[in-house]
């Protein structure tokens, strides 16, 4: 009796009306957690399909968005279902092929001239979605009152990155100035827009993120900050959706609008021309745009000639490779705000080994404190070596022989081809056994391989000229000062 009451409660809640009941309260749930416009975007978008089992299924119109629910509310939505019906066990996402069809017949050209432009049009995003895939850095939300940001578009901006922690040298004086200018007197001329461009983590990110907080502490000031594949991503879900002219009053309504990694934006047309318009708009109505980059506006080639005139038109700011000194600073003011004590020579040691990035040199910063912390061992250089032995390796510079042979012939004034001629004058014979001694300390080349570079010398000449030069380097101060200097100008 019981186990048939159970299978006629099955029944009852597996039915049509009963699924569509779940479903509503579902996305009643959903709409409340996620918001009016990531609801509309997304989960309105839902078609409820048939249950199968313990299986139902959830259809979406493109693939594109069925990819990014999935990942996105994936899990949320099983969960959801198992609470509103125990029957549902397992949700599956599919592509509705019947709105598919059908909303490729609407974007079919209609008899006008401009239709063919339009259907074009939609067709290179269809293109460019594939695609796009979300990037949403790890942010914390900045509170706000008369100031706003505009978080249904863009990412919250972060409070760690700001002015004031931001360490000035002489690599990215310039850009800090410019920086500074704009966060106190926004969309002023020949700043407007800013462009920021440099390698990876130099600090355009904070650059950015610090004029934004500035900005909307003055209040009565709206801040929008996303990456460009953000701006693409939303460009295109506001096209699927039919939302564009809601996309486009959004964003051309900031005051400032912020625009990370430009150089995504390369080779996807439509887009280019989406954020010129927008671009335009703002710049036309006094708003301040600024924008970062891995190279300078006229480097970025795959962008339009009328996109890259406009932004080289304000200010270019570049932010150089960080030199020793600046490293040491940077290392240093993060180690005080620890409060773990640091050795100077652990952090020159890491300031020597980690050249390239400083999101990466302060994390192997972090990584030292933490384990110090957790082990309860004070940081010594001994420890470092052992701890970021991964992260080291990693960021050893792999020189090359012919590296070596042309430092060595410059520094020595002689021919590149004496490193593998058979000239014996001490003038070439010493300069070309101090490459062989370096070649053999700086790489993992054998003795016969370093031999065939050297003008297919034997292995046993190789050989002769290490132990020699380690020799005179005892005897002679000048030479051993001159190879140690050529041997830091190398990995360096």
């Amino acid at each position: 009796m019981e186990k048939a009451q159970s299978q006629d409660a099955a029944m009852a809640s597996s039915d049509g009306s009963a699924l569509k009941i779940s479903w509503l309260r579902i996305c009643d749930r959903l709409k409340s957690e996620v918001g009016d416009v990531e609801y509309r975007m997304w989960i309105q978008r839902i078609t409820l399909g048939p249950l199968d089992d313990d299986e139902i299924t959830l259809y979406l119109p493109e693939r594109f968005l069925r990819d990014w629910v999935r990942a996105q509310y994936g899990q949320r939505l099983q969960s959801l279902w198992r609470e509103e019906n125990p029957v549902v066990q397992h949700v599956e996402l599919r592509i509705d092929k019947k709105a598919q069809r059908a909303a490729a017949m609407d974007d079919l050209p209609q008899a006008s001239s401009g239709s063919a432009a339009h259907s074009s049009s939609v067709s290179a995003m269809a293109s460019e979605d594939a695609a796009a895939l979300e990037r949403e850095e790890a942010t914390i939300a900045v509170p706000t009152s008369t100031n706003e940001v505009r978080n249904d578009l863009a990412v919250p901006l972060d409070r760690r990155f700001t002015f004031d922690n931001f360490v000035v040298g002489k690599p990215n004086e310039f850009a800090y100035a410019c920086a500074g200018r704009v966060a106190d007197h926004p969309a002023s001329p020949g700043f407007n827009p800013l462009f920021l461009y440099g390698g990876v983590g130099l600090g355009k990110t904070h650059l950015m993120h610090a004029i934004g907080l500035k900005l909307i502490e003055r209040g009565n000031i709206s801040v929008a900050y996303m990456s460009a594949e953000k701006f693409m991503y939303r460009f295109i879900a506001s096209m699927q959706s039919k939302s564009q002219m809601e996309f486009k009053e959004q964003l051309r309504s900031v005051d400032v609008l912020m625009i990370d990694d430009l150089q995504f934006l390369i080779g996807k047309n439509s887009t280019q021309e989406e954020f010129f318009h927008t671009f335009n708009a703002l710049v036309d109505a006094g708003r301040q745009i600024i924008v970062s980059a891995d190279k300078s506006p006229s480097d970025l080639s795959g962008l339009e000639d009328r996109l890259r005139t406009r932004l080289g038109c304000g200010m270019v700011a570049d932010i150089h490779a960080t030199t020793f000194e600046l490293r040491i600073s940077i290392l240093e003011a993060k180690a005080k705000a620890s409060g773990t004590p640091v050795p100077p020579k652990v952090l020159e040691y890491l300031a020597h080994k980690i050249t390239t990035n400083v999101r990466e040199l302060e994390g192997a910063l972090n990584r030292l404190i933490a384990h110090a912390d957790l082990v309860g061992r004070p940081v010594t250089l001994e420890s470092t070596q052992d701890v970021l032995k991964d992260m080291l390796k990693a960021h050893e510079r792999r020189v090359t022989i012919d590296e070596i042979q042309r430092k060595v012939a410059e520094h020595f004034n002689i021919r590149l081809t004496d490193m593998s001629s058979a000239r014996r004058a001490r003038a070439v014979a010493r300069p070309r056994q101090i490459a062989m001694y370096l070649a053999k300390q700086l790489t993992s080349r054998s003795l016969p391989e370093i031999g065939r570079k050297f003008g297919n010398r034997d292995h046993t000449t190789v050989m002769h000229a290490v132990n020699r030069i380690s020799e005179l380097m005892e005897q002679d101060p000048g030479l051993a000062e001159s190879v140690e200097l050529l041997r830091h100008m190398l990995e360096s």
